[in-house]
């Protein structure tokens, strides 16, 4: 697994990764989620071959070379066979904005060839354990020309507590009050505008980041237990029944994947 360089300023613990910047990027070989939906743009692209893909409102399997997810959009992926390459977009970010401006009302887009052509370019051009290099030209192949400024309007208040939230969430007070006050608003006021802002309810959002800190801390070399623990999870149990409904796949699998590319 390979993260940008885009950091979040703040230091990991021991053995820990700090947690995701806003794109998430891994390849290597694919496998057959079930249904499952999460909060980012998700892209997933054959690096030979085709994939298959369905939604909640369409039951037959779909072939692509390539297919894009816009967030919380329910979908299952069938990848077996075939080399991937998966790419997480946090959509609060500028390259979520931008995506989202491409893609428009569009819920799930089926990539056309020629563009699955391009991002397949984009990958091969860079060699094993550069992944990240080759990220620009993926998201300009995309319609995505990085940075581009955010269209969605947003409250001072919120952003304040956006910030706070990327910083320190796993160890911070993530209270409807206690971020209200740090938003200087009211409860009510508060939850009407964090989902104004940022498109999301307060709690899915919060669920979204504690994911992120176990993704990575698990790519770092963490232990499942270590991986919960920093993410602010119960247990390790608790940790893997959120991953397998908000991805589709286990921790495990993340680890296997993340190790299969490490040793390449």
């Amino acid at each position: 697994m390979l993260l940008p360089p885009k950091a979040t300023g703040r230091a990991a613990p021991a053995g820990v990764a700090r947690p995701w910047p806003s794109v998430l990027a891994t390849w290597g070989p694919g496998e057959r989620s079930t249904l499952h939906a999460h909060h980012c743009w998700h892209l997933v692209l054959a690096l030979d071959g085709e994939l298959q893909v369905r939604t909640a409102d369409t039951s037959p399997f779909q072939p692509a070379r390539a297919v894009l997810t816009a967030p919380d959009v329910t979908h299952a992926i069938d990848a077996s066979g075939t080399r991937v390459l998966l790419v997480f977009v946090e959509p609060e970010s500028d390259a979520g904005d931008g995506l989202a401006q491409a893609l428009g009302a569009s819920k799930l887009e089926l990539v056309a060839s020629e563009t699955a052509g391009r991002l397949r370019s984009c990958v091969a051009a860079v060699g094993d354990g550069e992944l990240a290099a080759a990220l620009p030209g993926v998201f300009q192949a995309l319609g995505v020309s990085l940075p581009t400024p955010s269209p969605r309007p947003r409250h001072p208040g919120i952003q304040r507590v956006l910030r706070r939230l990327r910083a320190d969430a796993a160890s911070g007070d993530t209270s409807l009050e206690a971020l209200a006050r740090m938003a200087r608003l009211s409860p009510g006021r508060f939850m009407h505008a964090f989902t104004e802002s940022v498109g999301v309810p307060l709690r899915p959002y919060l669920l979204w980041l504690k994911l992120e800190r176990a993704g990575a801390a698990i790519a770092a070399g963490a232990t499942l237990a270590e991986a919960a623990s920093a993410a602010g999870f119960a247990d390790a149990a608790h940790m893997t029944r959120t991953f397998r409904r908000m991805f589709g796949v286990s921790p495990s699998d993340l680890r296997r994947r993340s190790q299969l590319v490490q040793d390449r």
